[in-house]
This record gives C-alpha cells, structure tokens and sequence, in this order.
C-alpha cells in the first residue's frame, strides 16, 4: 500500500479515536445540546461526520451521492459514524484505484470532520460532562482501528 493511502487511514484513525472520547459517557441529553440557538446540536454534528465520511468515498471512489443524510438518534448516529469510518477503511485499504487528489480528501472532509470533533468536546464542556485532556502525540492509535473500541489513553490530565 502506498504512503498516501496509509497516511490517509491513520488520519482515520486518529479521528476514530479522538471522536471516540467525544462520543463515549455523555448525559442522556447531550445529542440536543447546542452552544447557541442557531448552532447544529451534536446529534447534527455527528451526523454531518457521517455525511462528510461518506462523501470521502464518494470522491475517492469517483461516484456521486447524496451528501446530506436527516440525522436519527445519538445511538444511531454513533453507530452510523464508525460504520461510515470501517467502510472508508477497509476501501482505502484495498487495491480500489483513488479517483482524486487524496490532499483534498485530508483538507477538506477529513480535517472537516476533525474539527467537529473539538465541537463536540467543547460541548461536552458546556454540558458538564468534559472530557479529559490528552497527550494525542503518545496515543495509541493505530491503522485499522476505526471504530468505537479503542485503546486507553496513555496520559490525560485534567
């Protein structure tokens, strides 16, 4: 596999992991919780994930699709996520030939869907549910691994 696909699939998995702190423990309320009236709520901001996940292997693929799916329950877009994220996995990791340019695909949906990650930590702050801070650089994150099992942090702090 060349190091392009392979960058592109830790970078999966560092969003898998990092997602999975924002995901993982939050009060029942949570999927409704907005930092202000006209922000998305984070069942919203999970469900764009998904949308942007897929679109990756849309444009990866060289097909079309609907970007934009309704966003169900907290649950349901949990699962949607790490589906959407094995299914670009397992494709990038396979011999399927790249129908684009594989930096857009890391600095737009892919750096997209990151960024939605600090959203949702921020608003497990505003919540009253933080999640622990973390030293990322000595995470255990490891490609393929992209779903909600992930290994434990090696250093947090508060």
């Amino acid at each position: 596999m060349d190091q392009t696909r392979q960058l592109l699939r830790h970078a999966l998995a560092t969003l898998a992991y990092r997602a999975g702190k924002a995901l993982s423990g939050v009060p029942a309320s949570f999927a409704d919780m907005r930092a202000c009236a006209s922000g998305r709520s984070a069942v919203e901001i999970l469900s764009h994930m998904s949308d942007l996940l897929n679109w990756v292997g849309w444009l990866a693929r060289g097909e079309n699709g609907k970007p934009h799916a309704k966003p169900q329950g907290w649950d349901f877009e949990v699962t949607r996520f790490y589906t959407a994220l094995r299914r670009l996995d397992d494709w990038l990791a396979s011999d399927a030939p790249l129908h684009c340019d594989p930096r857009g695909l890391f600095q737009g949906p892919i750096a997209d869907a990151l960024t939605h990650v600090g959203q949702l930590a921020m608003l497990r702050r505003l919540a009253g549910s933080p999640i622990r801070g973390e030293n990322y650089f000595l995470a255990d994150i490891a490609v393929g691994r992209v779903g909600a099992e992930q290994s434990a942090p090696r250093e947090e702090f508060d």
